[in-house]
């Protein structure tokens, strides 16, 4: 005789009378918390019994905190995803200021906000100015500076700790001025989140995140505006560094480029010097050098004697040891044992260089 197979409501499939079925359904729609209320809200309406009415609400409460741990691990997944293209940008920098405007678009977009700015610290006028801005408006806000310890964003920049505000016109925590009022006012802000760019110890500015209307910034908004801030403190100076770099690499160039020039002129001064003294042993007279010079320097060259060479440049070319010029010429004295013999000029030269002259 054979046997039927033995069965449970345990091995069984989920059947519609266990609690958590329509959760699990909102759960894989991915529906909105309000929704959770609905089975409850049916059972009651439907006259259910007390036990299967706690059930739901037990059902409804842990299923919420499942649906409340998928979004933070979505939103985690989406924080991580932009600090990453974010870190990326940074690898590959070109324009500082491109990647600080990236910085504030991804933390407005991430933190949901209707603005988000950037602040930088002047040390010449100890103050902090507007940087970059996304989501403004109001170009007097775009254009604002505050002291140290003036606002809520000076007295991030003074006391580099990051400070938030659910409706900053209200708040005297923070030392109010009408230049900033007026700017906050223009733009709309109410609800207000700063946080330091740090180098090390060293605050070189703010990063805002801002509502237009009252909002409470939670603890995990506020750490994820930090790190973004860390990456823009990071931009901001590996930009300092490349144009430190960039700056050195053109000083040593320049620097280069007048060695290379300094030895051509040595090596080319050192020439003449070898040809006109080889010259002169070989007994050559004044016509002889007056030749080769006009030779080396590509224009004509004559010896005059002291009573036709022009005056003034004559003794001036003689105190100074070098040619000087007098109108289209140039006049280089010729002397010996302190005796004035004469001068070379050279005819018509446009321009001569310290060795040449």
């Amino acid at each position: 005789m054979s046997r039927q197979p033995h069965s449970s409501a345990a091995s069984g499939p989920v059947t519609t009378e266990d609690p958590q079925a329509p959760f699990l359904e909102l759960l894989a729609r991915g529906a909105s918390a309000d929704a959770y209320e609905q089975p409850v809200l049916l059972a009651r309406a439907e006259g259910a019994a007390p036990e299967r009415i706690a059930a739901l609400e037990a059902a409804k409460a842990l299923a919420l905190r499942v649906r409340a741990e998928m979004e933070g691990r979505r939103r985690r997944e989406a924080e991580l995803s932009a600090l990453f293209e974010t870190a990326h940008d940074l690898a590959g920098l070109r324009d500082l200021d491109a990647v600080l405007q990236a910085i504030v678009q991804r933390a407005r977009s991430l933190l949901g906000t209707d603005v988000a700015y950037l602040t930088l610290n002047d040390p010449a006028r100890g103050d902090t100015y507007m940087r970059v801005t996304e989501g403004s408006v109001a170009a007097r806000f775009q254009q604002l500076r505050l002291g140290m310890g003036e606002g809520l964003g000076g007295l991030v920049a003074q006391t580099a700790r990051p400070y938030v505000t659910d409706n900053y016109g209200q708040d005297v925590r923070f030392q109010h001025t009408r230049t900033i009022d007026a700017g906050v006012g223009d733009e709309g802000l109410v609800a207000i989140l700063g946080v330091p760019l740090m180098l090390g110890a060293q605050v070189i500015g703010v990063l805002f995140a801002s509502d237009r209307r009252a909002r409470v910034f939670e603890r995990e908004e506020i750490a994820l505006l930090g790190s973004f801030a860390a990456l823009a403190a990071a931009a901001i100076d590996t930009a300092n560094l490349l144009t430190e770099t960039r700056q050195a690499l053109g000083e040593l160039e320049r620097a280069n480029e007048i060695i290379r020039d300094r030895s051509g002129v040595i090596e080319r001064a050192s020439d003449v010097h070898d040809r006109l003294a080889e010259l002169v042993l070989r007994g050559g007279g004044v016509h002889d050098v007056a030749a080769a010079v006009s030779q080396v320097l590509d224009g004509t060259v004559e010896f005059t004697d002291a009573e036709a060479a022009p005056a003034r440049a004559l003794e001036a070319s003689r105190a100074d040891g070098h040619a000087v010029r007098h109108r289209d010429d140039w006049v280089a004295a010729v002397a010996a044992g302190g005796e004035l013999l004469g001068a070379l000029v050279l005819r018509g030269h446009p321009g001569l260089d310290p060795v040449d002259q």
